[in-house]
C-alpha cells in the first residue's frame, strides 16, 4: 500500500484547519446573537425591540408611572403620524348622533327625532372637538354634586326656566345646585324618603335604578349617599344641556329618550324605575312606555310615578288641566299596570309606587283579558335599533337563585352565570375573571397612583365583559359605565347588572349617546381587536377623545400588533402616552398603552401640564 504523499499531508492539515477556524467563528457569532438578547423564545421581541434604549416615562404625564415594566422603544421612523386638526369652535358640544340640526328632518312622531340619528360616513368629522375657553376640571365628588364652573356647561336658559322649581342656580362663575325638581321643590332628599317608606332604598335590595326624563339628575345625585346607582337619560331637547349638567355634576347619565326604539338595556336590569313629571304619555299607544320600562324591570322591581296624572282630583286646578283629561288617563295607566301584574303598592300626593310581580306567569294565567299580548322575539336582550312592540316581554324561569343585597351582590355568583344563560360563562370563569382583573387593576394603581384618590369620578369601560374591572375598581368615589359591544361574543350586560353595576349596549363604529367631556377614565379592554375590520379606528380613537375630559387618562389593554398600529395614529393627536409590559412580563403579547389628553381650548391655549 502506498505512503500518503507529503502533497497529500498538507491538502488534509489545511482542510482541518478551515474546519476549526469556521467551528470557531460559528459559535463566537451564536455567542453574541444570544447575548444580544434576541432567540430566547420572545416571538414579538423583533416587532417591538430594535434597540435597548428603555422607553422612559414621559415627563409630561400627570401621574407617576415609574413602578410599571415597560417594553423598549418603538421604531416607526418609517411611518409619520398623521396629524388630527382641532375642529371649529361651533362644535364645542357637538353630540354626533343627536345633532340638532339632522334631528329636524325626521318625524316629530312619538319623539322620533329625538332618538339616535348617526351621520353617514361622508358628513362624519375628522377632527377634535375642542373645550370651551376657560374650562376647568370639575370639582371632586362631593362637591361636583353641588357645583358646576360655569365655563364648562356655559347656557343659563334652565335658570330662568326653572328658577321657581329649584333646580338650577347661577351664582358668580359657578352653577349651583339645590337639588331640586319639579315634582321635589323641597329638596331631592326629602322626596326619596317619602318612596323609603314604601320602597326598600336603604337595605341593599334596591341597588340600581332607571331616571326616566331625569332633568339635571338631582333624583340620581341624591340616591348616591344611599347606596343607590342611577341610570339616568334625557332628550337633547330644549331643556338645552341637561343630561350634560348631569355628567358635570359626577351622575350617571346619557342622552335619550322613550320613542320608537327599544332602550338600550337587557331585560330585568333594574331594582326602580323612576318618573318625576318627566312627561311620558305612560298610557298612549297601547301603553308601549310602560311595557318597556316592564322589559327592564327587575322581578319584584318598583316603578314610581310622581306629578300628573297621580291624584288629579285634588291636583287638576294647580295643573291647569281638565279634570276629564286626568282621569281618562290615569285610567290608562291602571288598565296597562293591570295587564302587566303590577301591584299597586301606594298613591299618596301626588306620588304612586307599583311593584311587578315575582311571578307573572301564575298572574297573567288568572287574567281573563285576551287582549295581553305576549313579545314573540326569543331574546328580550336583543334590542340595538330595534322598534318597541306593545307586547308584554315573558319573564323566564331562571334557577340561579336570588340576588343578594348589595354590596354582597358584587362578587356573588350573577343568576345568569349560575344558570348557565350565558353560553361558554360557567361560575369557574365567573370567578377567574374576577381575580384576573383584580391582578389587572392592581397593576393599573401602580402606574397611575390617582386611580384610588378620587381624581377620576365618571369611568367608562368600552368593552366591559363580565363587569369585573368595574367591580375591581369599585368606589363610593367613582362609577363606571360598563359597555358591552353590540358585537361582543357574549351578551353579558345583563350579569353586570346583576351584580349591581350599571351599563349600556353600544356599537363603537358610531358616536355614544352622550355630550364631549364627560369622562374622567376611559377603559378599553381588547375593544380594536373586536373592531379590526368593522370600523375605522381613527373614529373610535376621535370618539375617545370627544368624550375624555381634558387632562383625563386612557387605559388600552390589546395585542401588541394592534398597540403598535393604534400609537401611530395617538401619536397625531394631544395624548401624550408610553406603552408598558404586561403585568405578567415582557413575553406576553399583550401590552398596555397609557395616555393622557392635553388641556387645551377653543382659543388655542394648549399644555400637556
Amino acid at each position: 500500500m502506498a505512503k500518503p504523499s507529503a502533497a497529500d499531508n498538507r491538502t488534509r492539515s489545511s482542510v482541518q484547519i478551515f474546519i476549526v477556524v469556521g467551528l470557531c467563528c460559528f459559535f463566537y457569532i451564536l455567542g453574541a446573537w444570544q447575548r444580544s438578547g434576541f432567540g430566547k423564545g420572545d416571538s414579538i421581541a423583533l416587532e417591538i425591540t430594535k434597540n435597548n434604549a428603555e422607553c422612559d416615562v414621559v415627563p409630561n404625564l400627570s401621574f407617576d408611572s415609574h413602578h410599571a415594566g415597560e417594553v423598549s422603544q418603538i421604531d416607526e421612523s418609517d411611518s409619520k403620524a398623521k396629524v388630527f386638526k382641532p375642529c371649529d369652535a361651533r362644535y364645542t358640544d357637538y353630540t354626533p348622533c343627536q345633532d340638532q340640526r339632522r334631528a329636524m328632518t325626521f318625524p316629530r312622531e312619538n319623539m322620533n327625532y329625538r332618538e339616535r340619528h348617526c351621520p353617514p360616513e361622508e358628513e362624519k368629522l375628522h377632527c377634535m372637538i375642542p373645550a370651551p375657553k376657560g374650562y376647568v376640571t370639575p370639582f371632586p365628588w362631593p362637591k361636583s354634586r353641588d357645583y358646576v364652573p360655569y365655563a364648562n356647561a356655559p347656557y343659563k336658559s334652565l335658570t330662568v326656566e326653572k328658577a321657581i322649581q329649584n333646580w338650577i342656580q347661577y351664582e358668580g362663575n359657578v352653577f349651583r345646585f339645590p337639588g331640586g325638581g319639579t315634582q321635589f321643590p323641597q329638596g331631592a332628599d326629602k322626596y326619596i324618603d317619602q318612596l323609603a317608606s314604601v320602597v326598600p332604598i336603604d337595605d341593599g335590595t334596591v341597588r340600581t335604578a332607571l331616571d326616566t326624563g331625569c332633568g339635571v339628575a338631582s333624583w340620581g345625585a341624591y340616591l348616591w349617599s344611599r347606596n343607590v346607582v342611577a341610570m339616568s337619560f334625557a332628550p337633547r331637547d330644549s331643556h338645552e344641556a341637561q343630561v350634560q349638567f348631569a355628567l358635570e355634576r359626577g351622575v350617571p347619565a346619557v342622552i335619550g329618550v322613550l320613542g320608537t326604539i327599544k332602550l338600550p338595556y337587557p331585560s330585568r336590569a333594574f331594582d326602580m324605575a323612576h318618573c318625576s313629571r318627566c312627561l311620558i304619555p305612560w298610557g298612549a299607544n297601547g301603553g308601549i312606555y310602560m311595557m318597556e320600562v316592564d322589559r327592564v324591570l327587575r322581578p319584584g322591581g318598583y316603578w314610581v310615578l310622581s306629578g300628573p296624572p297621580i291624584n288629579w282630583k285634588v291636583n287638576y286646578k294647580p295643573w291647569q288641566r281638565p279634570k276629564e283629561e286626568l282621569e281618562e288617563e290615569q285610567r290608562s295607566i291602571e288598565e296597562v299596570a293591570k295587564k302587566l301584574c303590577w301591584e299597586k303598592k301606594s298613591e299618596k300626593a301626588e306620588i304612586a309606587i307599583w311593584q311587578k310581580t315575582m311571578d307573572s306567569e301564575s298572574c297573567r294565567s288568572r287574567q281573563d283579558d285576551s287582549s295581553v299580548e305576549f313579545c314573540a322575539a326569543s331574546d328580550p336582550d336583543d334590542v340595538w335599533y330595534k322598534k318597541m312592540e306593545a307586547c308584554v316581554t315573558p319573564t323566564p324561569k331562571v334557577s340561579g337563585g336570588d340576588l343578594k343585597p348589595f354590596p354582597n351582590r358584587l362578587y356573588a355568583i350573577p343568576p345568569r352565570v349560575s344558570s348557565g344563560s350565558i353560553p361558554g360563562v360557567s361560575s369557574e370563569t365567573y370567578q377567574n375573571d374576577n381575580k384576573e382583573w383584580k391582578k389587572h387593576v392592581s397593576a393599573y394603581k401602580k402606574i397611575n397612583s390617582l386611580l384610588d384618590s378620587g381624581r377620576y369620578r365618571n369611568i367608562m369601560d368600552m368593552n366591559a365583559g363580565l363587569g369585573s374591572f368595574a367591580a375591581a375598581i369599585h368606589s363610593s368615589k367613582s362609577w363606571v359605565m360598563n359597555v358591552v359591544p353590540t358585537i361582543a361574543e357574549k351578551s353579558t350586560l345583563g350579569a353586570i347588572f346583576e351584580r349591581g353595576l350599571i351599563g349600556i349596549y353600544h356599537d363603537w363604529c358610531e358616536a355614544f349617546s352622550t355630550y364631549p367631556r364627560t369622562y374622567d377614565l376611559i377603559h378599553a379592554n381588547g375593544l380594536f381587536s373586536l373592531y379590526k375590520d368593522k370600523c375605522n379606528t381613527e373614529d373610535i380613537l376621535l370618539e375617545m377623545d370627544r368624550i375624555l375630559r381634558p387632562e383625563g387618562a386612557v387605559i388600552i389593554r390589546d395585542e401588541v400588533d394592534v398597540l403598535i398600529q393604534v400609537k401611530k395614529l395617538i401619536g397625531g393627536m394631544r395624548w401624550n402616552m408610553k406603552l408598558v409590559d404586561h403585568e405578567d412580563g415582557p413575553l406576553v403579547p399583550e401590552k398596555v398603552l397609557i395616555a393622557v389628553k392635553q388641556y387645551w381650548v377653543t382659543d388655542g391655549n394648549s399644555t400637556s401640564t
